[in-house]
């Protein structure tokens, strides 16, 4: 007889309205074996759009599903200790609002913690982006070397992670979440696991406003977590990182000339991001990319 691992989804939402009913659903429809979802919490944090009523639908429709109202906008960190909180289960997944899971994520993402040396697990996210366009080929190569890196030992967890119950909390003070899980579980002499087959489809920046807006808070959360407790995720090695992208090249002419751009914007996001940390700016509360947030019916 095989056994059943029980789990707590959570979702975080923000003003998702154009993209809450479709992850429930497409949550509510994942084809499951050994996992079974006890229960879908949504942390509605200062919602000012329809979100919360769209929510409330699927909560009379499917009592595994509740949701849990924060009055203002507290950040995502405060989001998922709520959450974390409030959970039965002992495995969680915790997942952002605006993404679409393949029908097989939950099953793939939970699976691994029938061996009780896995403490966390990452998914395998993939854009909807246009790879044809620059924006496009940017974030595609950006996800693309982050699936290297975990395929070849180290682990950039994001968008859709699994983990234990080994803290109560996390720093509410963070602009990186996940990332702050990582350390935890390690810490603890736990594995992490990289799990390529659970696929979720995510939309990145459409304009490079929106791209360093993004990667400067990401790399400032990072210098913030490797000052705080002394850890460093695996993408901050610039050495590793340029050994998989010499390895990942695409040598045709205009997408060489993107490369070369992207690596431009990349490098300058990291020296904003490092301007942050050393002034303290405070990016717990982000401010949103929102060429990001429209996914809605891009995968079927």
């Amino acid at each position: 007889m095989n056994l059943v691992i029980d789990c707590s989804i959570g979702i975080t939402a923000y003003n998702e309205a154009a993209n809450i009913g479709n992850l429930l659903q497409r949550i509510l429809e994942q084809r499951l074996t050994t996992v079974a979802i006890r229960e879908i919490i949504v942390v509605a944090s200062g919602c000012t759009d329809e979100t919360e009523a769209i929510v409330q639908e699927f909560v009379a429709q499917d009592g595994r599903i509740q949701r849990l109202s924060q009055p203002r906008r507290e950040g995502k960190a405060s989001a998922m200790n709520l959450f974390i909180r409030e959970a039965a289960c002992d495995v969680m997944i915790l997942c952002s609002a605006d993404l679409q899971p393949d029908v097989t994520a939950v099953e793939s993402l939970v699976a691994p913690f029938a061996d009780p040396e896995v403490g966390m697990t990452g998914c395998h996210p993939v854009p909807v982006n246009d790879p044809a366009t620059f924006m496009g080929f940017a974030v595609h190569l950006q996800w693309k070397l982050h699936h290297a890196l975990n395929m070849s030992g180290g682990f950039k967890g994001g968008e859709m992670v699994g983990f234990r119950r080994l803290f109560a909390r996390i720093p509410y003070h963070t602009a990186v979440d996940e990332a702050s899980v990582e350390p935890i579980v390690r810490g603890q002499g736990y594995k992490v696991q990289y799990c390529p087959e659970a696929i979720v489809y995510n939309k990145g920046p459409e304009n490079v406003a929106d791209f360093l807006r993004q990667r400067r808070r990401i790399y400032a959360g990072h210098l913030e977590l490797a000052s705080a407790l002394g850890y460093k995720v695996s993408t901050m090695s610039g050495g590793n990182i340029v050994a998989l992208l010499l390895k990942n090249l695409d040598w045709r002419p205009r997408q060489l000339m993107w490369t070369v751009a992207v690596i431009g914007l990349e490098v300058y996001g990291r020296f904003l991001g490092k301007r942050d940390f050393k002034n303290r700016k405070d990016h717990t509360v982000w401010e949103i990319a929102t060429t990001t947030k429209t996914l809605s019916s891009q995968k079927e």
